[in-house]
């Protein structure tokens, strides 16, 4: 008697724990209610830009700061942004940085992954060259860009050329990293399987050292973004263009700062824009597929 007891017991307590997981199952895959969306998700970056926005205001208002050439308000600078939308080159200002940088930033990705994987898997290509990528990494973007213009001139290969020198050894390094963090047994269980050389590296190699990867990726995409910035800032011509750096450099050779302001805000909207199109998603999904992504 007693025993059937105990199995009973038993027996409630795995229903109650497959039911538990059931609900845990049918609230992860359920759609997020819109209420929830706005609340959690929208709501929070609205008001962090309305308190920043009265903070500014404030201090114009209560003349903490009452010399506009060094804070301007925050309609000067809407007014900036109101001039260049109906003389329609706002959009085109964004254009010119956004197409340079992801384009640049492909050609840094078609180039840095082979590196990697060359570096990760080859000692005696990490003992040449490993050390030099780190230091390359560390190296201010800036620093490429006068020698950039003496070899390239003032054109778009020398943009390229100063993003690939910054994005490159980011990605390399990321996926050095990701591969080094791959279990063994994985790569055993691969060979096994007969996943060796190439195979083993696209089937094997690559997807377990995705979430590495995918840091370096991010990484890589500031580091281009920031070394475009650079360029455009130190290398103007009509022949490349306004792009925002070159924005935020005609700024201050006007002394506008309201078009300063304009600039930088483009440039922290177009960053946090990318992130929350492109990187999120991809952190989000990679998460997803191991079992590490829950709603909050």
């Amino acid at each position: 008697m007693a025993g059937t007891e105990t199995k009973t017991a038993q027996g409630a307590e795995l229903a109650g724990v497959e039911a538990g997981l059931d609900a845990l199952e049918a609230t992860d895959s359920g759609r997020t209610p819109l209420r929830h969306t706005l609340v959690h998700k929208i709501l929070p970056p609205l008001v962090a830009v309305v308190v920043v926005l009265a903070l500014w205001q404030a201090l114009i208002t209560f003349d903490i700061v009452d010399d506009p050439t060094k804070l301007p308000s925050p309609a000067d600078v809407g007014g900036e942004f109101k001039n260049a939308w109906l003389e329609g080159t706002l959009l085109g200002y964004i254009w010119t940085s956004v197409s340079r940088g992801l384009l640049g930033f492909l050609f840094a990705l078609a180039i840095g992954t082979p590196l990697g994987l060359l570096v990760a898997r080859v000692k005696f290509v990490r003992a040449a060259i490993g050390p030099i990528l780190s230091g390359l990494q560390s190296l201010p973007s800036v620093a490429w860009v006068p020698p950039a213009v003496i070899w390239l001139g003032l054109n778009n290969s020398m943009m390229y050329a100063v993003i690939l020198l910054g994005a490159v050894p980011s990605i390399a390094n990321g996926l050095v990293s990701g591969i080094d963090q791959v279990p063994p047994l994985f790569l055993r269980a691969g060979r096994t399987m007969g996943a060796t050389g190439l195979k083993g590296a696209w089937h094997i190699v690559l997807p377990a050292a995705l979430p590495g990867y995918l840091a370096g990726l991010k990484q890589g995409w500031a580091f281009s973004w920031r070394s475009l910035m650079a360029a455009e800032i130190i290398a103007s011509s009509p022949d490349l263009g306004i792009g925002l750096g070159a924005l935020l450099e005609n700024g201050r050779n006007a002394s506008s700062m309201a078009m300063v302001f304009q600039a930088i805000i483009l440039i922290l909207f177009v960053g946090i824009a990318i992130d929350l199109l492109i990187f999120s998603p991809l952190e989000r999904w990679v998460l997803r597929s191991r079992g590490l992504y829950v709603k909050s």
